[in-house]
């Protein structure tokens, strides 16, 4: 049975993916692909909004400066060897970070801007990113995925098996998985040449990318978590890319803009509210540390410099989530809100807030609109929590299954209430069976605890044809209990079984106390 469930999962995901060679639009390569030029922009569409609320949400304080940004982009996508339908955005995120979907869709942290120091340098990072997007990089990690999906998948089905990406579920976890990918060396040496091209294209000067891989390699050897967690971990710098960058510059046209002014001007504002952004941050590492106290001093001094940020007023509303003051929670999420009414972060908070309250109506409301932002494990597993609570058994079924299949520590306790909801009602789906001839030729059935708790009685019937050729059924209880992942055989007493079929179905199964 398992195996059937394996083979038609890989069916199912190979389903509408015709295998071939394509030529890279940037080298001019011949290269082996699955994905095709649709399904990248569509994939890359599906999930730039939700990737977006996943890394911290636009950063909407400064407008003008996503203008800029989005200029300076679009200066280079005018230049790169593949149309795409491309856009830039800044998300408000401290950890200095910049990323590409497949199709084009382009995003740079906030965090990263403040590192930069010219136009060009800022020219070199999206121009990269550029590079991924036209090259296929994210396509040819997709497509190299699926030849191993067999393997990955029956593992999978075997074993149940300010980053808000781990939390996604649904259709949200297929762009996490895509951002927490690494690319090949060769991958990031290609982005560094050809980017370089597109700036000398766009008029930039390219010496603007070989002072940015300098400055990555300083921070790298200084060992700055932020930066070791945000690009270094999908980009490694090098000085090997430094000498790489130095040589392809060689090549191209000296000169060009290089933007140290222009750039300074449309970073004034941010770089204005920075010393806020790293009180914010300071008190994230305090309420990481259950220093509440800390964490609220931190949250003040951050409003008292830059009022107009939404994130100070969840710090504020997270520490005192944490000490158990869930009504002044809800009035920090709630001002929250009212600066930035777009961002899952806050509805998922203030309705778990208010559940613990026991405002389960209103809660229900924030969290539904959490997920319609970013369907998120905690929104899902709170909702499976509410329902079940109000003997709404399919809806919080639903809900657990949307865990569950997540993984982690949300995962694994949605398991355990999933089956203790369903494993009555269903018991079949969660304890597979075979079966096998002893020595005297009886049939012996063997059934298997896939659940994450202890089992017991589990009863199963034995469909079979007696001497007057007249259908039969032998029930049989399996007495003993199982725990997780362990299997028990029971000897039926019916033969000779010649193994044709496994004329078994399972009828029930209790948990174990």
């Amino acid at each position: 049975m398992v195996r059937q469930i394996i083979s038609k999962l890989i069916s199912v995901a190979l389903m509408g993916l015709v295998a071939g060679c394509a030529t890279n639009p940037v080298t001019g390569k011949s290269e082996f692909m699955v994905v095709s030029e649709s399904q990248e922009i569509e994939l890359g569409a599906q999930n730039y909004a939700p990737m977006q609320q996943a890394q911290g949400g636009v950063y909407d304080v400064d407008p003008e400066l996503t203008q800029y940004v989005q200029r300076v982009g679009n200066n280079l996508a005018a230049v790169s060897d593949r149309p795409l339908p491309y856009e830039f955005v800044v998300l408000n995120n401290s950890v200095p970070n910049a990323w590409a979907l497949p199709g084009g869709k382009i995003a740079i942290n906030r965090g990263l801007l403040t590192e930069l120091n010219s136009e060009a340098e800022l020219a070199a990072v999206l121009g990269h990113e550029i590079v991924h997007a036209a090259a296929k990089h994210s396509a040819k990690q997709m497509s190299r995925g699926v030849l191993m999906q067999g393997a990955v998948l029956a593992t999978a089905v075997m074993t149940g098996g300010s980053d808000y990406g781990d939390l996604a579920v649904g259709s949200a976890s297929v762009g996490a998985q895509l951002l927490n990918s690494t690319y090949g060396r060769g991958a990031e040496l290609e982005s560094d040449e050809y980017g370089m091209k597109y700036m000398s294209r766009a008029g930039y000067d390219p010496a603007g990318a070989i002072t940015l891989q300098e400055t990555f390699v300083r921070l790298s050897e200084g060992q700055n978590s932020d930066w070791l967690s945000g690009l270094f971990a999908s980009h490694p710098p090098s000085q090997s890319r430094v000498d790489a960058n130095v040589r392809t510059a060689a090549g191209l046209p000296a000169g060009g803009v290089l933007g140290v002014d222009s750039f300074a001007a449309a970073m004034k504002s941010t770089m204005d509210a920075k010393p806020a952004y790293d009180a914010h941050d300071e008190g994230r590492k305090a309420l990481a540390d259950e220093k509440y106290d800390e964490a609220l001093s931190f949250a003040k001094k951050a409003i008292d410099l830059f009022p107009g940020e939404a994130n100070f007023y969840a710090l504020r509303g997270d520490a005192r989530f944490a000490s158990g003051k869930f009504e002044m929670a809800v009035t920090n999420y709630d001002s929250a809100i009212r600066r930035r009414g777009d961002y899952f972060y806050y509805y998922l908070q203030r309705g778990l807030a208010k559940d613990e309250l026991g405002s389960t109506d209103s809660a229900v409301s924030d969290l539904n609109r959490s997920i319609e932002l970013f369907p998120t494990a905690p929104a899902h597993y709170a909702l499976g929590d509410i329902d079940a609570g109000r003997g709404n058994v399919d809806a919080a079924i639903d809900h657990y299954k949307i865990v569950a299949k997540s993984g982690g520590e949300y995962g694994k306790a949605a398991s355990e209430k999933l089956v203790l909801l369903d494993l009555p009602r269903n018991p079949a789906v969660y304890i597979p069976y075979r079966c096998y001839a002893d020595s005297s030729g009886n049939l012996v059935v063997a059934v298997m605890n896939e659940t994450t708790v202890p089992i017991k009685y589990v009863q199963f019937a034995v469909t079979y044809t007696d001497n007057a050729g007249a259908q039969r059924q032998l029930k049989k209880i399996v007495p003993w209990r199982l725990e997780p992942s362990e299997v028990k055989s029971v000897n039926t007493g019916l033969g000779p079984y010649n193994g044709a079929t496994c004329p078994v179905t399972i009828l029930a199964a209790e948990i174990a106390d």
